[in-house]
């Protein structure tokens, strides 16, 4: 499997950046209610249940930031959370399979598409992947409207604890040799688990650099 190339360096600036204080900012249930683009952002998007909270709980080392929930779908807005005044995270509506009616489901992934098509202050939006799937044929929508927005994205395997070291290197393996000829894709593929911590302080590292934030 391919590593994530940091230096110790550049990985302990980005513990020490998410270890500072971050605060929930806003719920956006519409596209007229995003904040001001005055700070750089990453987003986070995914099918419903792939663990988005989780991950941002753990890159910001607490609990509770990021509500999870037991129920898909929950998500409803774009959630913002600010990370020392410096850089957003940015929590999407998840894609896929909701517990809601047809049309509130519409309402809020077409939500989440319109920031990703039409924020100037994103810099890279992060594809959620459960490892243990890996990529589907529902995943290939968010790649195209990504790619043709021209908007920087990288895909982030989640709960990689849960499958075996051998199959992780596959699914890892599979999911690069997928985006080689999207234009937009990252093509570096990072393996997470939000309850082990495998990959966080990589991630963090990235995106640290993507937002040009520097200690």
């Amino acid at each position: 499997m391919t590593e994530p190339l940091y230096s110790e360096d550049v990985l302990e600036a980005a513990r020490i950046q998410f270890a500072r204080p971050v605060r929930f900012l806003m719920g956006a249930a519409q596209i007229e209610q995003l904040p001001p683009d005055d700070l750089p952002e990453v987003a986070f998007a995914g099918r419903s249940n792939v663990g988005k909270s989780s991950l941002i709980n753990a890159l910001v080392g607490q609990n509770h930031l990021a509500r999870a929930s037991n129920e898909p779908g929950r998500t409803r807005e774009v959630n913002f959370f600010v990370l020392e005044e410096k850089l957003r995270l940015v929590d999407l509506p998840g894609y896929g399979w909701a517990r809601a009616s047809k049309t509130t489901v519409k309402k809020f992934q077409n939500l989440g598409r319109d920031y990703l098509r039409g924020r100037p202050s994103l810099k890279r939006a992060y594809l959620l992947i459960d490892a243990r799937h890996g990529l589907k044929s529902v995943d290939n929508e968010p790649m195209d409207a990504l790619d043709l927005a021209a908007v920087s994205y990288q895909i982030i395997l989640t709960k990689a604890d849960k499958i075996k070291p051998s199959e992780l290197e596959k699914v890892v393996a599979e999911s690069q040799n997928a985006i080689k000829k999207r234009p937009a894709a990252h093509p570096l593929v990072i393996a997470t688990s939000s309850e082990k911590g495998l990959g966080i302080p990589e991630l963090r590292a990235e995106i640290m650099m993507a937002c040009g934030v520097t200690l």
